[in-house]
């Protein structure tokens, strides 16, 4: 565990210099008409991931879209006096869809990684995560962190999620494997495919409350924390200040932790 921290730690460090530079470069944008004309249509487009349990989760009977972030966008909306339009999107696909103009915002905990911050431009923070590491409660040999980076171990990520980058940079034993859409790292776990996977506080929660075969692992020293923000494309600080202005608001007026609490993510909110 300790090396895994460390390496973790190298990567961090490496990823969080090289963040300042694209969030400081990016001061100088134009303002552009977004807000203008998203008034002008009425309506606010929001990509999510619908998977995201307790952020922006789709319950596959109902349809019935929930989380943290469900709440909030539509407080967004209505503090924009808009209706909230939800655009399906990913980890691997949000900087193409605010690029390409599919959606207006990117709300659904997206972690500010310095390669997407030099894409799209990121609010303050207002979730903060560490990586968790789940494995089944019968694994013959994964009992704890140090378990982990072995030979012959798999570590399933996310294809898109911070945590790939993160342990690809970390993992000098273990083998990494990227799941990609509409492969899920629940199946490959259980399919023997891999030993461990890995992600963050509010995904965890879902496997606590789903999957009795699962073990969660939480981090046993710092891994790699990262901060999590609402995403627009660059061009209009104007819309980047409106957004923001939202996050601070919710913040002091206690809609954030009120969400928060709703779906057990209390412990990553961030209100300073």
């Amino acid at each position: 565990m300790r090396r895994l921290t460390a390496l973790a730690f190298l990567a961090a460090t490496a990823l969080g210099s090289a963040l300042q530079a694209p969030i400081a470069s990016a001061q100088a944008t134009p303002a552009g008409d977004r807000l203008e004309r998203i008034r002008a249509a009425g309506a606010v487009r929001i990509c999510i991931w619908p998977d995201y349990y307790g952020i922006t989760f789709r319950n596959p009977k109902s349809g019935e879209l929930s989380g943290i972030d469900e709440t909030l966008s539509r407080e967004f909306a209505k503090d924009l006096g808009v209706k909230p339009v939800y655009v399906d999107s990913s980890f691997a696909n949000f900087v193409q869809d605010l690029i390409g103009d599919r959606c207006d915002v990117a709300m659904f905990g997206v972690g500010m990684l310095p390669e997407r911050a030099a894409k799209v431009r990121f609010t303050q923070p207002y979730l903060r995560s560490d990586i968790w590491a789940v494995t089944t409660k019968t694994h013959p040999s994964v009992k704890s962190w140090d378990d982990i980076d072995k030979p012959g171990r798999v570590v399933a990520v996310q294809a898109g999620t911070f945590m790939e980058p993160v342990m690809k940079a970390a993992l000098k034993n273990a083998e990494l494997l990227s799941v990609k859409l509409p492969a899920t790292r629940e199946r490959e776990l259980q399919a023997g495919r891999a030993d461990v996977f890995m992600t963050d506080y509010a995904y965890s929660r879902r496997v606590v409350d789903n999957a009795d075969w699962a073990k969660v692992m939480p981090p046993e020293r710092p891994v790699h924390p990262l901060s999590y923000g609402y995403a627009v494309a660059p061009g209009d600080d104007a819309w980047l200040a409106r957004l923001d202005r939202f996050v601070a608001d919710v913040k002091k007026d206690g809609r954030l932790l009120s969400a928060a609490r709703a779906f057990k993510l209390e412990p990553i909110v961030v209100l300073q």
